[in-house]
């Protein structure tokens, strides 16, 4: 894996900063709406056309409103149904898990000067030029440093997973935090999963107590912002994450909801997580992960 510049070069956010730091940075964008029509091809190759509006302008792009379900690094088409101005944008990623009437997702201008919302924005300050983070590919491991766009940044904060391009794969695929404390484990057969305490525990550095863990079975609603939904089952439950096993595939740093317990038609709580550790269960074609619970 090869080895990335030191932290102090350059100021690199983190998974446990990014929060933070999207709070701060939503004070540069503008809660605008403005009524578009977006034309494209959604994620099951069929051309569409919809009325819709933008819920978040900025002077790189937008988040929108889309009951269509799109592929990311898609291509859409973008213009004002007031001022009839078009432009070509990117998708970046979703910035909301999509539900029933659709979802809500992170787009890029095309345009080197994103003048579509008839908009005059300031030049960019010297924080939002030296957004950085430190970035680990899910698929081959590779770790880099990028700098963040504005939507990018968003993104990756909410759902946990930008998709780039890697070097080493030859292809796109799917990138988070590099976080030291949270390693991806090997293939091979080993000690059960660690608990999400012990992991907080690692990551925290410090001495705190550990939350009791209790060997608890229930039905678990897990929801992921790239469209994925399942109910499953708890393997073990405490205050601060769980675990369940699953043949679906979720990355590690990924962002989920989870619901446990889940009762259909009844008085449910979402909780929002992360996924902290993944382990396959060799000849089941299954995977047994940890999940910590944001606070």
């Amino acid at each position: 894996m090869s080895q990335a510049p030191e932290a102090s070069q350059v100021p690199v956010t983190t998974a446990r900063a990014s929060l933070r730091e999207l709070d701060r940075r939503r004070s540069e964008r503008l809660l605008i709406t403005v009524p578009i029509q977006v034309e494209g091809v959604d994620r099951e190759g069929e051309k569409f056309t919809e009325e819709t509006q933008t819920i978040v302008i900025n002077r790189q792009g937008a988040r929108i409103h889309l009951r269509r379900h799109v592929a990311v690094g898609a291509m859409l088409m973008i213009t004002t149904r007031v001022a009839k101005r078009s432009a070509k944008f990117r998708v970046v990623g979703p910035t909301q898990p999509p539900g029933g009437d659709g979802g809500e997702w992170g787009l890029e201008c095309q345009d080197s000067i994103c003048t579509i919302w008839g908009i005059g924005f300031p030049p960019p300050s010297a924080s939002e030029g030296a957004c950085t983070a430190l970035l680990e590919c899910r698929r081959c491991h590779a770790v880099k440093l990028c700098h963040l766009s504005l939507v990018e940044h968003e993104v990756l904060g909410t759902s946990g997973l930008l998709v780039k391009e890697c070097e080493a794969c030859g292809r796109s695929t799917s990138w988070s935090y590099k976080e030291p404390s949270i390693a991806v484990p090997s293939d091979d057969t080993g000690p059960a999963l660690p608990s999400t305490e012990t992991l907080d525990e690692q990551q925290a550095g410090a001495n705190r107590r550990i939350h009791n863990r209790v060997a608890l079975q229930l039905p678990v609603r897990v929801r992921s912002f790239y469209g994925a939904e399942e109910i499953t089952r708890s393997e073990n439950v405490s205050r601060s994450g769980m675990c369940f096993i699953t043949d679906r595939n979720y990355e590690v740093g990924e962002v989920i909801l989870v619901t446990c317990p889940f009762e259909k038609g009844g008085h449910n709580i979402e909780m929002r997580g992360h996924v902290a550790r993944r382990r396959e269960m060799q000849g089941t074609g299954r995977k047994i992960y940890g999940i910590s619970y944001e606070r």
